[in-house]
């Protein structure tokens, strides 16, 4: 038991980076800028590191490569990464990345100052920073009422994965609800299956779409999610869904 707590250097970041970009975004983007920081590789006046995915994930190895991929593209999409190939060889599709700076501090600049400021600080590249090994935080209150703000809780950052693939938004309250439930009651119970089970939903839903549509997610996230569907792409009664199993 005393192997875990704290014997080997920790992965940290800024709690007010997580709330703007998201848990999994925050530790990915807090390495990525660590190993900006030591890069030698100039091009177009900016640093890069690249890697495989699987080189990646050994430093992830709490993620599964699935999420990590998601995580690194939900990066892309918000803009505070951007990717760019500089491989010698035409075939060599391995993507370098490098942070956009200046979008981060136009992020900190829209919230309070006070929260983002070592956040935007760590825009500079050529500023000395240790940024793999932050002082530890705690979220312990003190009298003064001065608490580190606390990260977005995994649970919560895990559950919006999911419901921003899903297709229909109505229910969330009811759907996260469900979700926290199913997520307590076994440690297999993770995102990586839901996506594999969205997956098959939506192809029904593109198989079906001139009859189907795709039920509130306060249902599918209600143990739905493992109803089979059928391979037929016929109706028998219009307008209604039908599954096989329990």
């Amino acid at each position: 038991m005393g192997n875990l707590l704290i014997s080997e250097p920790p992965l940290q970041v800024l709690p007010s980076l997580a709330v703007r970009v998201g848990l999994k975004e925050a530790i990915v983007l807090q390495q990525f800028h660590y190993w900006l920081q030591r890069s030698s590789n100039n091009r177009d006046g900016y640093k890069w590191v690249y890697n495989s995915y699987d080189e990646w994930h050994k430093q992830f190895p709490f993620f599964s490569k699935v999420t990590l991929r998601r995580t690194i593209n939900s990066l892309e999409k918000q803009g505070y990464l951007v990717s760019g190939n500089y491989n010698k060889a035409g075939f060599d599709k391995t993507k370098w990345y490098r942070i956009d700076y200046q979008r981060m501090n136009k992020a900190c600049d829209q919230n309070d100052h006070t929260r983002c400021s070592n956040c935007s600080h760590a825009g500079d590249q050529n500023e000395q920073t240790n940024t793999n090994r932050l002082p530890e935080t705690t979220t312990e209150t003190t009298k003064d009422n001065s608490a580190a703000v606390a990260a977005p809780s995994s649970i919560e950052s895990d559950f919006e994965e999911i419901w921003s693939a899903y297709p229909s938004k109505k229910g969330k309250k009811q759907a996260f609800n469900h979700y926290k439930a199913w997520r307590k009651k076994s440690a297999k119970h993770s995102n990586d299956y839901l996506f594999s089970q969205l997956k098959l939903y939506k192809q029904y839903i593109a198989q079906n779409k001139k009859w189907y549509h795709p039920m509130d997610g306060s249902k599918w996230f209600n143990g739905r999610f493992d109803d089979e569907y059928q391979e037929s792409t016929e109706p028998k009664h219009e307008g209604r869904e039908y599954w096989t199993g329990g």
